[in-house]
């Protein structure tokens, strides 16, 4: 577990969040918890066919299906105009050509106004992982990659063009999304693919190699791809600890630390597409993926009126992962019907130790705790889907998925006494079975009301049954109704205007369900079998407007009323366990804006500001006052300034966010850091090459955490001791080198 736990997720922002401090890994500590390891895995899988007949994906299909037949549309729109009819954004690859791209994935990063949708890969089942990207109309057959590792197999040169438009135009499993991108590639034929290398320096001087490649061949009506991606992930970072007393400020414990961790992974992947025409596709997918991290820790610790102490805290976390799946499309009553066949297994073996007093100064010998957790989890799920455009004017999909999901998993925690002898602590729920099996159908339609007002709606039913058995059994039956309705409008030229409005209910994390502790912060975080899902009732309205050509505004502003919110509580045992409270609220208000400068005088400049502002209320169960959810930073913000010149480009991006805080029983944790800063320079000496330099970190901003404690529990409002905690940051220079070819 790393000492340092940066939790900066919040309701609405956590992906980004996420996207945000997953950039500073080698500086920001990286978090963990021990129930959920978060194993970072470069995930190299296609997944889905990149090749695609630009003419017959003018107006994409939704999920594979058939395509909708033509809407007139004004014509040809100027790069970044909305058409006023169906509101896509169309940018064609010469519109691209200022920034030299060597992959699809920069190709996207570029588009103005949209940011990838982070997708959790855990997240059970295949409808909710949509994500807002599809490929020549359709979305993977896969789950384990994040669409950014898709789109970086993709080579610039075989993208013909990208549409942005509201999700309703891609299929209605992205109703309600205000934006989704489609990007199309070319239906040409031969062998094309990508070289990644690139080298990371850490403070100690030490240098990390890294590099993935993959190649694509098209031949006929089939497509193969072939990806191998390697992760060699190593640094270091140090930081101290002052644990003080409140009361007078004294102090209690000093601690220096230093964390060398080591974070390699690697994947392989292939995919098949057979093309034969619309509603007449087919494809398979396969992955494996291991990762295997370790971190040793050394502490040095100098306890008032004690002798100085060595300790040392050691992880050793393995996973591997499996992934087979597969689609085939075939005509059917006017439209298309998708078959949909996904199966993943994951096997994750855990190690910790955590040793006080190395070397017996302070006693006869070390002491301390060790733990091992070993858990296997499967998903096997089916999805069939049948999709049919312009029937009477309405384009209506209908379907049904079932999927099985299991989770076995088993803890063991150990008292070490002095001379090595081992004591087990029994943990509530360390050795369970969580096994649900749900099954969900669906009906989605949509029209046009006039040529600027457009109506789209839903409605699942989902049910699922869920066990837990092993240390308890509980049972219970769920089911509910989630309907969806959505209103856009285009009410003057340029302007748009979306309005949403839907209910959710979130999926259960099954390692909530286990027991387990976090050796590196002293603490366990216990297990709960009635943890049920929390419900939500979303409003959210989206304006935006071109500005200076191909820039443009976007404003959203959005409430959510949620039922039962997930948090965490205490339990009989006197642990602090995720949990339900109460009813709870969430406020969106977001701002982006991307300005091109040329018409201000800066040739090749681009401007891009970013705001979220998402406060969160809910009543806590100790202090029985009003606080933000778990986890949840309330604000977070970006600047990017980037220039293009010819065969160069440089650039900046600053950003930062508001600290979040975990409430458990005893303690309040939060996290916090100063302003990011990252600088880049680039180099294109060929169309097909790209060279760049990048400083991480620029302004070695430190990362920070507070531990308030209270006794003997937070309905004691007044904390009695204090740990402050500090990972110094460290500008990390990183040399990247891509190459593209076909």
């Amino acid at each position: 577990m790393y000492d340092y736990v940066c939790s900066q997720t919040r309701i609405d922002e956590g992906k980004q969040a996420m996207r945000v401090w997953g950039r500073k890994r080698e500086q920001a500590t990286r978090w963990r918890t021990a129930g959920t390891s978060a194993l970072a895995l470069t995930a190299a899988i296609a997944g889905i066919a990149v090749t695609g007949d630009a003419a017959a994906q003018a107006v994409p299909g939704a999920a594979g299906l058939a395509a909708p037949k033509p809407v007139a549309t004004e014509g040809p729109q100027p790069a970044g105009q909305p058409d006023r009819v169906t509101g896509r954004r169309t940018y064609d690859a010469a519109w691209f050509a200022t920034f030299a791209p060597a992959t699809a994935l920069q190709i996207v990063q570029r588009v103005p106004g949209f940011t990838i949708e982070r997708i959790d890969e855990s997240v059970r089942g295949f409808g909710g992982a949509a994500g807002n990207v599809v490929i020549n109309g359709q979305r993977a057959s896969a789950k384990s990659d994040t669409v950014e590792t898709i789109l970086s197999r993709i080579p610039a040169g075989r993208v013909v063009r990208v549409e942005v438009g509201p999700g309703d135009l891609y299929g209605a499993e992205f109703t309600g999304k205000p934006q989704v991108l489609n990007l199309v590639t070319s239906a040409s034929g031969g062998l094309a693919g990508t070289l990644t290398g690139s080298v990371r320096r850490d403070y100690l001087g030490k240098l990390y190699p890294e590099g993935s490649a993959s190649a694509l061949l098209r031949a006929g009506k089939s497509t193969f791809n072939l990806a191998l991606n390697i992760d060699n992930a190593e640094s270091a970072q140090e930081g101290f600890d002052r644990v003080t007393a409140l009361s007078d400020d004294r102090l209690i414990e000093y601690r220096y630390r230093v964390n060398r961790f080591r974070d390699p992974a690697e994947a392989l992947s292939g995919s098949w597409e057979y093309n034969d025409g619309t509603n007449r596709t087919a494809h398979v997918n396969a992955r494996a993926a291991t990762n295997r991290f370790a971190l040793d820790q050394s502490n040095r610790v100098d306890t008032v009126g004690l002798p100085r102490r060595e300790d040392a805290l050691t992880e050793r976390y393995d996973l591997t992962e499996y992934e087979l799946g597969g689609d085939v499309t075939r005509p059917l009553a006017g439209g298309g019907i998708k078959l949909i066949g996904l199966a993943t297994r994951r096997r994750r073996d855990n190690q910790d130790l955590s040793l006080i007093d190395l070397f017996g100064s302070g006693g006869p010998g070390p002491t301390g705790f060790s733990q091992s957790l070993n858990d296997r989890q499967s998903e096997t799920l089916a999805r069939l889907v049948w999709n049919r455009s312009g029937w009477n004017g309405w384009n209506v999909e209908a379907g049904a998925e079932g999927v099985i999901n299991e989770l076995r998993s088993r803890v063991d925690l150990f008292d070490l006494a002095a001379g090595g002898a081992r004591t087990r602590i029994d943990l509530p729920v360390d050795d369970a079975t969580v096994r649900e099996v749900r099954g969900e159908a669906f009906v989605n339609v949509g029209r046009a009301l006039s040529p600027n007002l457009r109506v789209d709606g839903g409605l699942t039913v989902e049910a699922s049954r869920l066990t837990v058995s092993g240390d308890v059994d509980a049972k219970r039956t769920l089911s509910f109704l989630k309907p969806k309705l959505v209103l856009d409008w285009r009410f003057s030229p340029g302007w748009r205007a979306q309005v949403s409005a839907q209910r959710t209910v979130n999926q259960l994390q099954f390692t909530d369900f286990i027991s387990v502790a976090e050796l590196g912060n002293d603490r366990v975080n216990g297990g709960n079998a009635q943890l049920v899902p929390q419900r939500s009732w979303e409003l959210l309205g989206t304006l935006e407007h071109p500005i200076l050509g191909d820039g443009l505004v976007r404003l959203e502003a959005g409430y959510t009323h949620i039922s039962l919110v997930q948090d965490r509580v205490p339990t009989p045992e006197g642990f602090d366990a995720p949990g339900n409270l109460g009813s709870g609220t969430v406020l969106i208000a977001r701002a982006r804006v991307e300005a091109p400068l040329k018409t201000l005088g800066v040739k090749g400049g681009r401007l891009t500001l970013y705001g979220s502002y998402v406060p969160t209320f809910v009543t806590d169960p100790y202090t029985l006052t009003t606080r933000p959810f778990t986890g949840n930073s309330a604000f977070y913000g970006s600047a990017e300034f980037r220039q293009d010149l010819g065969s160069f480009a440089w650039g900046v991006l600053a950003e930062n966010a508001t600290s979040s805080t975990q409430y458990r029983r005893d303690e309040t944790d939060r996290s916090f850091r100063r302003l990011y800063a990252q600088v880049f320079a680039e180099w294109r000496p060929t169309k097909t090459s790209v060279v760049t330099f990048t400083l991480e970190n620029a302004l070695a901003s430190p990362a920070y955490r507070e531990r308030l404690f209270y006794v003997p529990d937070r309905t004691s409002t007044t904390p009695v001791t204090r740990e402050y905690r500090r990972r110094n940051g460290f500008v990390v220079p990183l040399l990247t080198f891509k190459r593209t070819f076909g």
